[in-house]
């Protein structure tokens, strides 16, 4: 079964729970959200929720509350995630929220490229402005704009609030440290309790989430530069939490979510007949570049949700009184991906990138064919960003009653 239409009940080890517990103010169940990166491509992720809280606003017993108590993110995904633990105190209106901020971004509002005093007469002079930037800061472009961006966005002490109130109960963002190669996840939680998480390669710490630790998971590596977070008693710099990123079910787990919807962004799987016809010829650097960036955003989704389903499937065999002395615990995951390819609506859409952009995409080969894959990452333009929303509504709506069946929104109950 294809992983974007798979429902899996699932099983994780103890050794994987937070050390926080559900809100019984909140729900029988503890939600969570899992957001997977793909720079410009999440804006599909937006499409997705606001869809899904229209769903939700339609229940009677969901009585307008915010529908996810755990969240995770990677990359773009975390600046998602992020946004959404911010506004998680405004109930299901805070999926709108999101929405309506993908709807205003540009591409400015994200990055731009060096300038020189040559760059708007050719492609070349901006090529050399891009390769004295890559050279000086080991990026192609400037991030700053997205600091700024983020920070008129984002009301960071609303987050702490949220997990106050018992809103929420965790939120989770990734990063990749170049200084370590360890994977980490940054974890602010209710409880604020140390987290006892460590796997080879991948760590975990409590820290209050910050405009740094989302500029280091969105750190595209090569487009954008690292940054500095300070882990485990020193500095280490940071890129995409996508690379190395082998479980991105696992923060939502140890963190105490029992159901888990995860969007990700990457291509429909296709095979036999379907699948596109080879390209004839030497690939082009935008090819090339798309290829690496696919390679950076794979979305181990599937795998992760193989994993855990053979584990519960192990789980359904055994008896009743062998199992209970097992250190599982049960988890539902639904995952939802894109039902189109994001690659032909990114080279449909591409003219509407800044022309200085546009010109050095052209120069790399990247505005047609499998080289639309490296735009698809950088196209944060209201044409594509607006075809990205209404596919993830389109999916959404597809599958609106296994989705509401799912999250099976839970009357609110007071604790007396």
């Amino acid at each position: 079964m294809p992983i974007d239409n798979l429902t899996a009940h699932s099983a994780s080890s103890h050794a994987d729970r937070a050390p926080t517990r559900p809100d019984p103010r909140i729900s029988a169940h503890v939600n969570g959200l899992v957001l997977m990166g793909g720079g410009a491509r999440t804006a599909y992720q937006a499409g997705a929720l606001q869809a899904i809280g229209q769903l939700l606003d339609r229940q009677e017993a969901h009585l307008q509350r915010f529908p996810f108590q755990v969240l995770a993110g990677t990359s773009a995904g975390a600046l998602n995630a992020t946004f959404l633990a911010s506004k998680a105190m405004d109930g299901l209106a805070g999926l709108n929220d999101l929405a309506n901020f993908w709807a205003h971004i540009r591409t400015s509002d994200v990055y731009h490229l060096p300038q020189t005093p040559l760059d708007k007469l050719s492609r070349w002079a901006t090529a050399l402005g891009l390769l004295s930037s890559a050279r000086e800061h080991a990026a192609a472009m400037d991030s700053l704009a997205l600091v700024n961006t983020l920070h008129r966005a984002i009301a960071l002490e609303r987050i702490d609030q949220a997990l106050q109130k018992g809103v929420l109960q965790a939120l989770a963002v990734t990063a990749s440290s170049y200084s370590s190669g360890v994977h980490w996840t940054f974890c602010q939680t209710r409880d604020g309790q140390p987290i006892p998480w460590s796997r080879p390669g991948r760590r975990a710490e409590q820290q209050p989430i910050t405009i740094e630790h989302l500029m280091a998971s969105s750190a595209i590596p090569f487009i954008f530069p690292s940054t500095p977070l300070w882990v485990d008693g020193g500095m280490e710099f940071f890129g995409d939490g996508s690379m190395r990123q082998i479980s991105p079910l696992s923060a939502a787990v140890h963190l105490g979510a029992d159901r888990i919807l995860a969007i990700g962004v990457s291509q429909p799987q296709k095979a036999g007949p379907e699948m596109a016809p080879r390209s004839a010829g030497r690939p082009s650097l935008g090819t090339i570049a798309g290829h690496a960036m696919a390679s950076v955003f794979h979305d181990t989704l599937e795998a992760d949700v193989e994993q855990i389903t053979h584990i519960n499937r192990t789980l359904r065999v055994l008896p009743d009184a062998l199992r209970a002395q097992l250190p599982l615990r049960a988890v539902d995951v639904l995952t939802l991906q894109p039902s189109a390819s994001l690659d032909a609506l990114a080279q449909k859409f591409a003219h509407t990138l800044p022309k200085p952009i546009l010109r050095v995409l052209q120069g790399l080969g990247a505005l047609q064919g499998s080289g639309a894959a490296l735009a698809s990452y950088l196209l944060f333009e209201p044409e594509f960003v607006g075809a990205l929303m209404a596919l993830g509504r389109a999916d959404v709506s597809a599958r609106a009653e296994e989705i509401v069946t799912f999250l099976n929104p839970a009357p609110h109950h007071p604790v007396r």
